[in-house]
């Protein structure tokens, strides 16, 4: 195909106007149609069916999880959840997710337009990595080239040796790193998971205050406890801290223990939490006793990261292309030699169970 169509579905005429005009005027991206309801959407989508779908969750007459749980069960289709940053919005567009959607832009309910406006980039690339996902038969499109600098993980964490531990210790640490495409594959990885496990530290793209929504999903569902990493929290066997949105985490050690380090700054490879922070500071923080995996996402985030723990002696592994979402960052990593090994998405989980034999 030649460009990609857009419906968005969203009970607000000023968020459709908006966001129609903000992706019309991305290069190979049309808005086809913009409608209030879903109702709405499915008699349009007899005549034109999109290759994406910018859906809002909380709509009248049918909410967007129904409609979009009815399109992955006909019609498996990109869907990108339009959600606005509360604490009801970031519970249902996790359900959302679940639910299949492969990403979520977020919308305030103030200053809507210019928030939009602000946000135009990580819109039109999230509705590009949707039509690139593995999502019923729907083509792969490439992703465009950036078109916006980007910094490093030497923002938050400059480059240099690692310090040597003045304490040895034998504790494991498994690092993940993981983007679109990556709640259902943390779910399926984590509830594998038996609550004997290595202690795991997890950086998930994800706007603010949605994580704290998805970590309590995956802890109703797994063995192990899952929470939302909060400054100075133990890594522990048994449990996994997700990386809040909006803030960096970094995995520090303090004699024979691990902890995490969560702070503001900059984004990093367009994105806060980055991947590529995290694992510089395990490849530091542990070196030879991590495990580095990087999943399914767009871009190449984590994939410098990933290098420098093995090159600190770490074992690396990816989600292999054909288990992957948006086989963006394990093919980078790949790309750039940090990867040991590649692995099918339900593998992973015994990689991770490794490290407590090593």
């Amino acid at each position: 195909m030649s460009g990609i169509n857009v419906m968005i579905v969203d009970d607000s005429a000023v968020v459709r106007q908006v966001l129609s005009g903000l992706l019309n005027a991305a290069p190979g991206i049309t808005v086809t149609h913009a409608v209030a309801n879903p109702f709405l959407a499915m008699e349009r989508m007899k005549v034109q069916w999109p290759d994406v779908i910018v859906l809002d969750v909380e709509m009248p007459k049918m909410d967007g999880i129904t409609f979009l749980r009815k399109i992955m069960t006909e019609h498996p289709t990109p869907v990108v959840i339009c959600s606005t940053l509360t604490e009801k919005g970031a519970q249902t567009s996790v359900e959302a997710l679940t639910a299949g959607a492969v990403a979520i832009i977020t919308k305030p309910r103030l200053d809507l337009k210019q928030f939009l406006h602000d946000s135009a980039d990580e819109l039109v690339s999230a509705v590009r990595a949707a039509a690139g996902a593995h999502v019923g038969k729907l083509a792969n499109r490439p992703a465009p080239p950036p078109v916006t600098a980007k910094l490093n993980a030497d923002a938050i964490l400059p480059p240099g040796d690692a310090p040597r531990p003045m304490t040895a210790t034998t504790e494991r640490v498994v690092a993940i790193g993981t983007s679109t495409g990556g709640t259902q594959a943390l779910e399926e990885v984590l509830t594998s998971l038996p609550r004997v496990s290595p202690g795991i530290v997890v950086v998930q793209h994800m706007p603010e205050k949605f994580t704290a929504a998805f970590a309590a999903r995956l802890d109703s569902v797994c063995q192990v406890r899952v929470k939302e990493a909060a400054n100075n929290d133990r890594v522990l066997q048994g449990q996994v801290l997700i990386a809040p949105g909006g803030k960096h985490m970094l995995l520090r050690r303090t004699g024979a223990q691990y902890f995490v380090e969560v702070v503001d700054g900059p984004l990093v490879n367009r994105h806060r939490p980055s991947v590529d922070v995290l694992f510089r500071s395990a490849a530091r923080a542990a070196g030879a006793n991590a495990l580095g995996v990087i999943m399914t996402g767009m871009g190449d985030d984590g994939a410098a990261g990933l290098l420098e723990m093995l090159k600190a002696g770490a074992r690396t592994v990816a989600q292999d292309e054909a288990s992957c979402v948006v086989y963006g960052m394990p093919k980078e990593a790949v790309k750039r030699g940090g990867v040991e090994k590649s692995v099918p998405l339900n593998a992973i989980y015994r990689e991770i169970l490794q490290q407590l034999s090593y």
